[in-house]
């Protein structure tokens, strides 16, 4: 029978158009109303290496990219060696592979593998092996019931402004691809049962979480962004330049990310709300400005999207692993405000709700995303995004004729006056301050002002969206996760639960102040706990043990490094063997 779930994978080397093909199959299908998802992935070079494509195409909302891929293109067998711990063909996959390319690997198991002669359909239909990955995209559609027409149509929308002759030969490949997609559907069965079965539907709209995050900047009200191209996030800066100033904005690309966050500060102490985005290796060079947003109480908003680490580590890949860096990066007490985005359209809502928190809270609020949903791309329902914005408190007339800019209040929220204000005039700078904020070293002093910074977390007890719950109230095992995990998470509960094993889950996305409460009620409804998170060191892990007292005895880690994507089978296995009554005491965590 034809299936509602599909996963394609495409490997190739640069120049391949191996991104290309699977971003035509995205676009196409979300026109279809079919959800997609799609997650790329590079060699760390600057240019050429090995990249992959993966395309998983559902008629039911998607959580998680599929443990196994159904269907693998692999235009060179040594690039796909590169992704073989990642890209993993399901026991019933179909391999399409150029028969040129030497090493192929023996089918196993149910697998059906098909030598095509992919580069010479290439040059026989259009003249050029550059047309590979069209012929590909043909033989996909005929063999696996892909939109067809919506394909081809945005093949003729891409290469429409090019030459009328490059234009005529991409159409040829596609045809001589969907000739041979057709030939190949009556030499095996199995063909069939890889068909994607779905009727069409309203289209979705399909973005990064990259681009997600830009949009709800834009929507916050944001007009300043100043940053420094770096993987992950350098599509943030990319979307903002083109649209900040359709909408009256600046975007400043800076030498350096201790420019960007410097600018970002000053920005916002001009009454702009204002942006900047990163990865580790800048997060890090932002520390003493971020200690300078809170010690001002300028708000300020910096998205994270964390890669792999240390040091340069592996830029194309995601990890968890700047967790702590968030948390308690700066010297001092440095009051901040973290928050971490589940999904693709989190990362709007999250980004929206960092600048809601840093104009009310007047502090840095960091987004900690990751690669794995900055870059990822799902589709959404159109006009999914809304959410409410919240701007600065800015002083009264009666408080401007005694204006105190950081007066010590019941809540520790002073007023923000803009600079050129009549009355509103005060100093600021770096230096601990009295209520005035003239320089002021004296330990009263220091104590009432460290108390009023931090009193002002107080005001996210209320905070609706800290937490994330799913499953059964009362479950035999409570996961707790952050981030990017959630999808594979709840993959894995509703997997559980078909085998009659009641698992929950826990999602902080406010992980500073974290929701100690919230999770404490959590914990005592659930047998045993397992805590899910891809950094090596186990940070989060380390983090929960500091904020609440995890039960020792029934407390379990799965915890490894990133360049691979948490999948639904690891928490699903993992959970079974913690309720095995023959697990390893030893594996048990205080």
């Amino acid at each position: 029978m034809p299936t509602q779930d599909l996963t394609i994978a495409i490997v190739g080397s640069g120049g391949d158009g191996v991104i290309t093909a699977g971003e035509l199959v995205a676009q196409a299908a979300a026109r279809r109303g079919l959800h997609v998802m799609k997650t790329e992935a590079y060699g760390p070079q600057i240019r050429g290496g090995e990249s992959s494509c993966t395309v998983r195409l559902g008629v039911e909302p998607l959580l998680a990219p599929s443990d196994t891929v159904d269907v693998l293109v692999v235009f060179g067998w040594a690039d796909y060696q590169r992704f073989r711990s990642e890209i993993v063909p399901a026991r019933d996959a179909i391999v399409i592979y150029e028969s040129a390319s030497p090493a192929a690997p023996a089918a196993e198991a149910d697998q059906l593998f098909l030598p095509l002669p992919l580069e010479q359909l290439a040059r026989n239909a259009a003249g050029s092996t550059a047309s590979k990955n069209v012929v590909t995209l043909g033989i996909l559609c005929e063999m696996f019931g892909l939109p067809t027409e919506s394909i081809e149509a945005a093949l003729r929308h891409k290469f429409g402004r090019k030459k009328a002759a490059v234009l005529e030969n991409v159409v040829k490949a596609f045809e001589a691809g969907c000739r041979t997609g057709r030939e190949l559907m009556a030499t095996d069965e199995r063909i069939a049962a890889k068909r994607l079965a779905f009727s069409d539907a309203e289209p979705l709209l399909m973005m990064s979480g990259n681009e997600a995050a830009a949009v709800a900047a834009v929507h916050a009200g944001c007009r300043f962004f100043a940053g420094y191209p770096i993987t992950p996030s350098s599509e943030v800066l990319h979307f903002l330049g083109e649209w900040m100033p359709k909408v009256g904005g600046v975007v400043l690309q800076t030498e350096d990310e201790l420019a960007a966050i410097g600018a970002v500060v000053g920005a916002s102490f001009a009454g702009v709300k204002a942006l900047t985005s990163t990865s580790g290796p800048g997060l890090s060079l932002m520390s003493e400005m971020i200690t300078l947003s809170a010690m001002a109480e300028v708000p300020t908003v910096i998205i994270n999207v964390q890669r792999g680490g240390p040091s340069t580590g592996i830029p194309t890949k995601s990890e968890q692993s700047d967790l702590m860096h968030a948390l308690y990066g700066g010297h001092g007490d440095t009051p901040r405000v973290v928050i971490a985005p589940v999904d693709v359209a989190d990362c709007f809502h999250a980004t929206v709700d960092a600048f809601n928190i840093a104009e009310q809270l007047q502090m840095p609020v960091i987004v900690l995303s990751d690669q794995a949903i900055g870059q990822r791309k799902e589709t959404l329902p159109i006009g999914a995004f809304e959410h409410k914005v919240i701007d600065r408190r800015t002083p009264t007339a009666d408080e401007l004729a005694d204006y105190a800019r950081y007066r010590d209040t019941k809540s520790g929220i002073s007023p923000m006056a803009t600079p050129g204000i009549p009355g509103g005039t005060y100093q600021t700078n770096g230096l601990e301050h009295d209520e005035s904020g003239r320089p002021n070293s004296m330990h009263v002093v220091h104590e009432k002002m460290n108390a009023k910074r931090y009193r002002k977390l107080a005001e996210l007890d209320s905070f609706a969206d800290a937490v994330r719950r799913h499953g059964p109230k009362n479950a035999k095992i409570g996961i707790i996760c952050w981030g990017s995990s959630q999808g594979s998470v709840v993959d894995a509960l509703g997997r559980l639960a078909a085998k009659g094993i009641a698992a929950s889950a826990f999602v902080p996305r406010l992980l500073s102040p974290f929701p100690a409460a919230a999770a404490r009620e959590f914990i005592a409804s659930v047998e045993q706990i397992l805590v899910v998170e891809i950094s090596f060191s186990g940070q989060f892990h380390a983090y929960l043990r500091s904020c609440i007292d995890l039960p020792a005895g029934r407390t379990h880690l799965l915890s490894r490094s990133g360049a691979k994507n948490l999948t639904a089978i690891e928490v699903e296995q993992e959970v079974t063997r913690i309720l095995s009554p023959s697990r390893d005491s030893k594996e048990v965590y205080a």
